[in-house]
């Protein structure tokens, strides 16, 4: 059954999911794009013939490493094609290493090898893949996804693997699109998919599709978060990361201002979403008004509605790892004020992940 057919079952139980599938294989045919059910692994004995063609051109055959390699029935064949190129070269080795190191040492870029369309394909295309498959399990998404965007499932021994990491990747960096083109040709392109692949990327087809369009949704923001948080943890804080906080932070500014706007007009302002409290916002009674701006070092006062402004934000995500905790705490309670208590866990969570992260 593809999935179409799952997602159509789906809507027609009265549950509605609200998502717009990118075209299949079937349907839009492109030189990268292939039709229903051609992709499948390549069959033990082949890829074994294609490794040994591979480790003679290379001049490394050592014919008994080889047969004990590919006699392990138990490993499948992506893991015995790694092993065969960890034998026959020493960069293919260190790298693979370099992969199964990323949950602790989260690799900054793709070693040069992979990047060189002059490499034999077989050695590039698997070598490549099994570079990404540990970096994905190693959750370091950003350069795994690098990584396999210079091949193409087809080039790979287990093109399933490649879709399925490329698809799990592209789910954690919050590319909606491209998770569901490389979901849709995992589970309808390749035949002989393992069912766990199967299984989980229908989990995340299912997920996204209740992903919502609008960048405030508290939901969305906390992918950010996550994201920010788990580069944080990989002690990746370069520009990618300032970048994604920048985001989290104009985000949480335009959500607090939305509450707030609510609160005053008494949803009566285009819905209650008067962007920026602009016009038609109403001040409600017993609200401070300050006869000068508020610095933007010192935490906002007062007996009104918890206010922060989009510097304020901003001057609390660059200076957290150096704010006392007093202060910290005080600045948490000033952001998170009479916001429901859902968006108190969340905000709260981001700052907290930043306070963890800098010490």
């Amino acid at each position: 059954m593809t999935i179409r057919k799952v997602l159509s079952a789906v809507v027609a139980a009265g549950l509605g999911l609200a998502v717009t599938l990118p075209a299949s294989a079937a349907e839009t045919k492109t030189k990268t794009e292939f039709t229903f059910g051609t992709l499948r692994a390549v069959a033990p004995e082949v890829a074994k013939v294609q490794a040994e063609a591979w480790l003679k051109k290379a001049g490394k055959l050592d014919q008994v490493a080889f047969d004990k390699i590919w006699a392990n029935q138990e490993a499948t064949v992506l893991d015995r094609t790694l092993a065969t190129l960890e034998l026959g070269n020493a960069d293919a080795k260190a790298i693979l290493a370099l992969a199964k190191n990323a949950p602790v040492d989260a690799p900054k870029e793709v070693p040069a090898i992979l990047t060189d369309a002059k490499q034999d394909t077989f050695f590039r295309a698997n070598l490549t893949l099994g570079f990404a498959r540990g970096l994905t399990n190693g959750r370091v998404y950003e350069e795994s996804l690098a990584a396999l965007a210079t091949i193409k499932a087809e080039e790979t021994v287990d093109p399933s693997s490649y879709l399925f990491h490329r698809a799990v990747a592209e789910h954690a960096l919050i590319k909606k699109d491209d998770a569901l083109r490389s979901i849709v040709r995992l589970i309808d392109d390749v035949t002989d998919a393992p069912d766990r692949y199967k299984m989980l990327a229908t989990i995340m087809f299912l997920d996204m599709s209740n992903w919502k369009r609008d960048e405030k949704d508290l939901a969305n923001i906390k992918r950010l978060m996550d994201n920010s948080e788990r580069r944080l943890v990989q002690a990746r804080g370069g520009k990618i990361t300032q970048d994604i906080q920048k985001k989290i932070v104009f985000r949480l500014d335009e959500l607090i201002k939305e509450k707030e706007n609510q609160a005053k007009g008494g949803g009566q302002c285009n819905g209650g979403c008067c962007p920026g409290g602009g016009a038609g916002s109403q001040i409600g009674a017993g609200t401070i008004k300050p006869s000068s701006p508020a610095p933007d070092s010192g935490i906002l006062g007062g007996d009104g509605k918890g206010t922060v402004d989009d510097k304020k934000l901003k001057t609390l995500a660059d200076n957290w790892g150096t704010m006392p905790d007093k202060e910290r705490a005080k600045a948490i309670m000033e952001i998170t004020k009479d916001l429901p208590a859902r968006y108190r866990v969340v905000i709260e969570d981001f700052f907290k992940s930043l306070s963890n992260t800098s010490k």
